[in-house]
C-alpha cells in the first residue's frame, strides 16, 4: 500500500525555478509562468524575533516607514505610479521575516520593479515622517489588543514559549514604540537591509533571464543611490542564539477571563520542531488535518457533531524558524471545558496506540498536498512560497518536494510523530472564560 501512495506524487510536482546569487550577495529566484502577470517578492530575514526587548516592534514600524518615500520618490509617488498602471503592492512583517510584494502586468514590470526596490533599499526615514507614523502604529497595537482572537493568540504564544522571542508581539508593546527614534530605525535598516540578507523572487510571464536582469539592474541602481550609515552604532538585536525550548514537563494550565467572549476558549499546545528541522514538520501537518481540519476530521466529527461539546474546533502546526507550536483550539460552553480536554486527550492516545487506516491517511494526504498546490497557482502564491523557504531554510527543497514528501508518509510515520511530540501527559492548557 505504501508504494501506491508514493505512485501518486508526480501529480503534485512543481516546476523548478532558477536561482542566481550575485556578487553583492543578493539571491534572485526567477520562474516564467504562463499567467499574464508578474510578481516581485522581496524577503528579508528580519522580524520581531531578531529584535531585543528594547526595540521590540522596530521591524514592523520600519515596514510602515518604507512607504514614506525616498530622495528619488517623494511620499506618495510610488503608490501613484503603481496605481496608474493597475499594479498591486503590499507588505507584511512576522516573527521571522519582513516581506514586500508587487504584482504588475508583464509589460510594466521593467518600469515598476526599480521603484519597489528603490523604496525598500533607500527610505528617507525622516524624523518628521517617523513622528507622524508613530500614532498609526500605536493605534494598530490598540486595535490588536481590542481583538479577542488576537488576545487569545498572544496568550497562547506566551504560554508556549517561556524565553524564545516568539512569545512577544510582532507589533511590539506600546511602551517600547513610544521610545523608539528615527535614528535607531536608520541604523536598524542599514544593518538588516543589505543585499546579502535579501531574497528577491520574480515569477510571471516573462523569460527567466529578463526577470533576473530587471531585478539585478534595479538593485544596482538602488545601491548606487544609497547613503552610508552616519552613526555606525551597533544595532541591538537578538540573534537567535537560544536553543529550542524543551517539551512541557507536565500539564501546565493558564486561565484568564475575557468579558468580550460569549463562549469559552480552550487551547492545547505542544512544542514541536520548527523550520530548522523542516523534515520533521510534514507528519505534524498531516496530524493536524487528521485531528481537526475539515468536516470529516476526527475531532470535528466527535466533539462537534456527535458529542456536541464544542461549537468549533481546529488544529494547526505553526512552524517558526527555531521551533514550532502544535495547537488544538476550540470554542465551547465553559461547562464543557473538562470533558472536551479529556476527549481530545483520548483521541491523541488513540493515534499513538493505533496506526491510522490507509484510506483515512490517503484522504488527508491528498487534502494537505492539494491545499499546498492550490496555494501555488498564481505568480504571487509561488513567489511567496519560494521566498519563504529560501529565507527561512536557506534552500528551496521544502517548497519543491513538500507535496511528494507528504504523499510518502506511512501510518507508522504518523503514529511515531504523535508518540514523539503530542504527549497526553505534558502540554500547555489555555482556558479563557467569558464573563459569568
Amino acid at each position: 500500500m505504501t508504494s501506491a501512495i508514493a505512485d501518486n506524487t508526480q501529480q503534485f510536482a512543481l516546476a523548478v525555478p532558477t536561482i542566481r546569487r550575485l556578487d553583492n550577495g543578493l539571491t534572485i529566484i526567477a520562474q516564467q509562468m504562463p499567467v499574464d502577470a508578474v510578481n516581485l517578492n522581496l524577503w528579508f530575514r528580519v522580524g520581531s524575533a531578531i529584535e531585543s526587548n528594547a526595540i521590540n516592534g522596530m521591524a514592523h514600524f520600519l515596514e510602515h516607514m518604507i512607504f514614506k518615500g525616498t530622495a528619488q520618490l517623494p511620499t506618495g509617488e510610488f503608490e501613484r505610479r503603481i496605481e496608474a498602471r493597475g499594479g498591486i503592492v503590499n507588505a507584511a512583517t512576522s516573527q521571522d521575516y519582513t516581506q514586500f510584494f508587487m504584482t504588475s502586468a508583464p509589460h510594466d514590470f521593467a518600469a515598476l520593479a526599480p521603484l519597489q526596490i528603490e523604496l525598500v533599499m533607500n527610505p528617507q526615514l525622516s524624523a518628521v515622517e517617523f513622528e507622524r507614523e508613530r500614532p498609526v502604529i500605536l493605534e494598530e497595537i490598540l486595535r490588536a489588543n481590542d481583538n479577542s482572537r488576537r488576545r487569545t493568540f498572544s496568550r497562547s504564544m506566551e504560554m508556549a514559549f517561556e524565553r524564545l522571542p516568539y512569545r512577544r508581539p510582532v507589533l511590539g508593546p506600546t511602551a517600547v514604540i513610544k521610545t523608539l527614534t528615527a535614528d535607531q530605525m536608520k541604523d536598524f535598516h542599514h544593518y538588516w537591509y543589505q543585499p546579502e540578507r535579501i531574497t528577491a523572487v520574480a515569477v510571471g510571464n516573462l523569460p527567466v533571464e529578463s526577470l533576473i536582469a530587471t531585478v539585478a539592474d534595479s538593485f544596482e541602481q538602488a545601491l548606487a543611490h544609497r547613503q552610508p550609515s552616519n552613526s555606525g552604532r551597533y544595532v541591538e538585536t537578538n540573534v537567535y542564539r537560544s536553543a529550542p525550548e524543551p517539551p512541557f514537563a507536565h500539564v501546565e494550565r493558564h486561565t484568564y477571563t475575557d468579558p468580550a467572549l460569549q463562549q469559552a476558549r480552550l487551547v492545547l499546545t505542544w512544542r514541536v520542531p520548527g523550520l530548522v528541522d523542516v523534515e520533521k514538520t510534514d507528519a505534524l501537518d498531516v496530524l493536524a488535518s487528521i485531528l481537526a481540519r475539515g468536516r470529516l476530521s476526527r475531532l470535528v466529527q466527535d466533539l462537534r457533531e456527535q458529542q456536541q461539546l464544542v461549537t468549533g474546533i481546529s488544529a494547526s502546526n505553526m512552524s517558526f524558524w527555531q521551533q514550532g507550536v502544535f495547537s488544538i483550539a476550540a470554542r465551547l460552553p465553559a461547562a464543557n471545558l473538562e470533558a472536551a480536554e479529556a476527549a481530545i486527550a483520548e483521541h491523541l492516545a488513540r493515534l499513538q496506540e493505533t496506526p491510522v487506516e490507509i484510506a483515512e491517511l490517503q484522504r488527508v494526504q491528498t487534502q494537505v498536498a492539494n491545499r499546498y498546490v492550490f496555494g501555488s497557482e498564481s505568480p504571487s502564491d509561488l513567489a511567496g512560497l519560494y521566498g519563504y523557504y529560501q529565507t527561512l531554510t536557506g534552500h528551496l527543497d521544502p517548497a519543491l518536494t513538500y507535496p511528494a514528501k507528504v504523499q510518502r508518509l506511512t501510518p507508522a510515520d504518523i503514529q511515531a510523530a504523535a508518540q514523539t511530540y503530542l504527549s497526553t501527559q505534558a502540554f500547555g492548557v489555555l482556558q479563557i472564560l467569558p464573563r459569568e
